[in-house]
């Protein structure tokens, strides 16, 4: 695992995040049923919510009675769930005091659960009628359980977009870190009464974190573990495609069509990103929903290299995410997650002025993200 970085760390101690903030850790990972050995992509995510409001248990936003006085939620969250055939995401809410945190290297518990730069465990529970009767938890009903081990491969820092500068004056909306942006994963889930293997070199695994006063719209995410070279089978093991951003609010202004785009190919790092405006980076990207899946078409350059990427995920997969802004509006109700997704990437170098394809790529179990506000 690579060295300390603060931006993983916890983000709402200070300012103004403590009552108008969330931080999150994401964790996305594929397992093996241990009797079938059938595929299962699963997500787990570790959640705080303006904790500086408190309260003697979880205030919820989407509660009706809160909307109409104007309550902001605060709690601690665990939110867990699959794609695929058994997809659902479920939501287990705690009290802001039941979250304790230490740093360098992190370590985290929201009531039993655990989660460290190297090990998570925890679980999350919800019945049908709770699920039914209490629209505010945003959750569907299961049970799932994990015990898991991380190995962090591969990292990206986005690098002045959360500088500390930026993060104490709290000018972006929204940040974005990637501890983990190649990670591997072994342990094993229980999904209500299926186990699954989680085995380090086919987990394909992903962990980042997210933190600000507010979400982005658009909301594009798209990350890949899974790639070979076009027409072989072997995974290449220090290869890795991530991307995401939108439309960055930079204090108090949209800035229209920005996204990062990172590519390792075995550990060489092809870097698109907004912020470093002296690399002469340029880049589109096209969200298309098709009548059975959604796709993601993205272009970026620089004055060296150039990817051109094209990934598809059937809907059939895919949830739609349920999150709550620090305000308690829910502004994103057709998110498209899904962690399922396959696609091409192809590589350009450019040489005597031209970009030549230097390597065509196929890539599976990806995760990806789409939404706009209503």
């Amino acid at each position: 695992m690579g060295k300390h970085n603060k931006k993983n760390d916890y983000m709402l101690e200070h300012g103004k995040l403590k009552k108008q903030g969330y931080d999150w850790w994401w964790h996305s990972f594929t397992g093996y049923d241990v009797e079938t050995g059938e595929e299962q992509a699963f997500f787990i995510e570790y959640y705080i919510m303006n904790p500086a409001l408190g309260g003697d248990g979880p205030i919820y936003g989407q509660l009706e009675q809160h909307k109409q006085q104007g309550i902001k939620p605060s709690y601690a969250l665990i939110k867990a769930g699959t794609w695929g055939k058994n997809k659902c995401q479920i939501h287990n809410f705690y009290a802001i005091h039941t979250f304790a945190y230490k740093k360098k290297p992190l370590q985290l518990k929201i009531g039993d659960n655990y989660l460290s730069e190297t090990k998570l465990s925890g679980k999350v529970m919800m019945t049908e009628i709770d699920s039914k009767d209490h629209p505010e938890y945003m959750s569907d009903a299961g049970n799932i359980l994990w015990q898991l081990k991380i190995n962090k491969i591969l990292s990206y820092d986005v690098g002045y977009g959360a500088s500390w500068l930026l993060r104490k004056l709290n000018a972006f909306d929204m940040y974005w870190h990637v501890q983990g942006m190649k990670a591997t994963y072994e342990g094993i889930v229980k999904l209500n009464d299926r186990t699954y293997n989680i085995i380090p070199e086919k987990s394909y695994g992903y962990q980042d974190k997210n933190w600000g006063c507010d979400f982005t719209s658009p909301w594009i995410w798209l990350n890949c573990n899974n790639i070979t070279y076009k027409g072989t089978e072997e995974v290449l093991e220090r290869t890795s495609l991530d991307l995401g951003g939108g439309r960055p609010v930079i204090f108090g202004k949209p800035i229209e069509g920005k996204i990062l785009t990172m590519f390792y190919h075995e550990g060489k790092l092809y870097e698109y990103n907004f912020s470093k405006f002296w690399k002469g980076v340029e880049q589109s990207f096209e969200f298309i929903e098709h009548e059975d899946e959604v796709q993601w078409l993205v272009t970026s350059f620089n004055r060296h290299s150039k990817l051109e990427i094209d990934f598809r995920c059937k809907k059939e997969d895919m949830l739609f995410f349920n999150y709550e802004n620090p305000h308690g509006e829910k502004r994103h109700n057709r998110l498209f997650n899904g962690g399922t997704a396959y696609g091409t990437i192809k590589l350009y170098e450019k040489k005597r002025g031209q970009y030549q394809l230097l390597h065509e790529f196929e890539g599976k179990n990806a995760g990806c993200e789409y939404g706009e506000y209503d």
